[in-house]
């Protein structure tokens, strides 16, 4: 039965990298017994993939009749180590791959894999005695670009020949086998050359790992730890699996510490055969590979700490710096992993376990005693968790800058538009959306908030009158009343904004804007509304201060706030003006007070929490 290449090809090799080609040839090879390996990459130049070829070779056995029926006909393998399939990977990229091999001295067999591939068609020539070995040579690369550069730079591609064979290489060097790969690319003119030999291959240390995941089979790690120049530092955590290794994520990038060649290396008979066809993943269940993580990485961190002890004052103080910023989640976070681990997800984990604790207590229909210290431990968490956003919250308003728009101003303050209303029934949904809190903490006793929601919407929240259209649009209006049922008189707040960095006209345009809210709103006033405060947040400077204090009258010398009381017209015939008070507040001010407000809560939950 034949099986048509090109589906097999996109079966198994769905999620391939061009670096598969190299790995896949030089498994080949070292089945062949090959002692040297040489791959030549040559390319035009880095942006016309289409010129790419590789050539492949090396001095093994050759594809004598029996390695040729095997290459010909997938899965045909003598053990579970191998999977058959390996070189459907080179269809991948390639349409065309001629090979060439000598064997048996004086045979030469030629022929050309391709998606139409039949095991019929090669040629044997008879040939002068000749060294053994086989060539790949591979042109026609079929996609548009090449993902990354690193699949054509020698030194990356040496890098990953590595991981991948480690152990194999590890197993020959300690057999006194000699090998020796050399890896040279041609890119736009400009050659480079790396090369792999014995010496690349460290001498190992080996320890027993106790592990109860499988009470037969032993867990031997093999590591080396050595100190290089900073640019050539690397880690490698891997799995020996079928004389492949399987990298395992134990110690993110982010936590690297340069200057070191560190390679661990898990040897089992627990994971013989356990890998895709592919060999792209392991096929144990999760559980078990989360366990075998979990004594992999205790035991690497052991030996790192053993041999590097000042990466314990880093972790150490990378965990007071974790405290120090989410106290509140200081109980939970993973202290044996901090400093291996990326630190988004030592947050993540910490934040999910706070998260399900929170929702035990609150499904709980009694509590008894512990319950009870729990819930009281988790409000205080919580509360901490609601300061701390707040912080953030005004540390982004004290980096804003000329650059940022009014909008991004305003979101900070609260979200915009259709995500602008909020009501107190919704209050506690609503907490990370809306930072009236920033103007004073009084503010999050609101009824309703609108934000940048057209003024018809707000008079109609006051009123209940249907037939208002009006769609000027007020920054902030925040509506406040003690008995809304009752339909008492509202008490409203309406506030402007101005970005940073403008003119003195364009800041004064704020004073403007809130008479013309004003002359809306005052149709109101002794009826629906009993007060209204009208609020100008700009950015002050020498210029603008000095046009306010001609005719406002200065509040605070703590901050900058002017204020003044100026007469609107609310109609003509009859004339009727009304009294309105204007506050002008400097952006800085705003973000400075609410700053020492909140900052006394913080100190105060830090000071619990951190022992």
């Amino acid at each position: 039965m034949k099986v048509k290449l090109s589906q097999a090809v996109k079966m198994f090799f769905s999620s391939s990298s061009l670096e598969m080609v190299y790995l896949e040839a030089i498994a080949n090879a070292l089945d062949a017994n090959a002692t040297e390996i040489e791959i030549k990459i040559s390319m035009k130049a880095f942006n016309q993939s289409e010129t790419l070829q590789i050539e492949i070779s090396d001095n093994g056995e050759g594809l004598t009749d029996e390695r040729y029926k095997k290459f010909s006909k997938l899965f045909d393998v003598e053990e579970s180590t191998h999977k058959g399939l390996g070189r459907l990977v080179y269809l991948c990229y390639f349409e065309d791959v001629k090979v060439v091999s000598y064997f048996e001295k004086t045979k030469k067999r030629t022929f050309n894999f391709s998606d139409d591939f039949e095991e019929e068609k090669f040629k044997i020539d008879k040939v002068e005695e000749k060294e053994s070995g086989t060539c790949f040579k591979m042109t026609n690369y079929t996609l548009q670009k090449i993902a990354k550069n690193d699949y054509i730079h020698p030194r990356k591609i040496k890098q990953r020949i590595l991981e991948e064979f480690y152990s194999r290489l590890f197993h020959l060097k300690k057999q006194g086998c000699s090998l020796n790969i050399k890896i040279e690319s041609i890119i736009d003119g400009k050659k480079m050359v790396s090369t792999i030999d014995s010496t690349d291959i460290p001498e190992f240390t080996d320890v027993e790992l106790s592990s109860s995941i499988n009470l037969i089979d032993k867990f031997i790690l093999y590591y080396s730890i050595k100190e290089v120049d900073p640019q050539d530092s690397s880690l490698i955590a891997a799995i020996s699996v079928d004389n492949r290794t399987v990298k395992v994520d134990l110690i993110s990038n982010e936590n690297m510490l340069p200057g070191y060649e560190m390679v661990f290396l898990l040897y089992s008979d627990f994971f013989v055969g356990k890998i895709d066809a592919a060999r792209q993943n392991l096929t144990i269940s999760p559980q078990e590979l989360k366990d075998v993580q979990t004594i992999f990485r205790k035991e690497v961190i052991s030996i790192i700490e053993a041999k590097i002890p000042r990466i314990k004052k880093r972790n150490s103080d990378v965990k007071a710096g974790l405290i120090s910023k989410f106290p509140h989640l200081s109980s939970y976070f993973d202290t044996n992993n901090i400093g291996y681990i990326p630190r988004n997800e030592i947050l993540k984990k910490a934040q999910n376990e706070f998260f399900q604790e929170q929702k035990e207590i609150l499904d709980a229909t009694s509590l008894n005693d512990e319950q009870f210290e729990k819930s009281v431990e988790l409000s205080s968490r919580a509360l901490t968790e609601y300061i701390l956003f707040r912080q953030l919250t005004v540390e982004k308003l004290k980096k804003s800058t000329d650059s940022e728009s009014e909008a991004e101003i305003h979101k900070l303050f609260a979200l915009m538009r259709k995500d602008g209303r909020f009501e107190k029934k919704n209050c506690i949904d609503d907490i990370y959306k809306n930072s009236a809190w920033l103007l004073d903490d009084k503010y999050m006793t609101y009824e309703t908030i609108l934000s940048d929601r057209e003024m018809g919407e707000l008079i109609k929240e006051i009123t209940d009158d249907e037939g208002v259209e009006d769609d000027n649009r007020p920054d902030m209006a925040l509506i406040f009343s003690n008995n809304p049922e009752n339909k008492k008189p509202f008490d409203v707040v309406i506030v402007e904004f101005k970005k940073r960095g403008i003119s003195l006209e364009e800041n004064m345009k704020v004073v403007t804007q809130l008479e013309k809210r004003a002359r809306k709103l005052m149709k109101h006033y002794n009826n629906q509304i009993q007060r209204i405060w009208f609020y100008g947040i700009i950015e002050f400077n020498e210029e603008v201060e000095m046009q306010l204090a001609g005719e406002y009258t200065e509040l605070y010398s703590s901050g900058k706030m002017y204020y003044r009381e100026t007469n609107i017209a609310i109609s003509l015939n009859p004339k009727i003006t009304l009294p309105i008070g204007v506050f002008i507040w400097d952006l800085d001010a705003v973000i400075s007070d609410a700053d020492a407000r909140n900052s006394t809560f913080l100190n105060l939950v830090k000071s619990k929490f951190i022992q």
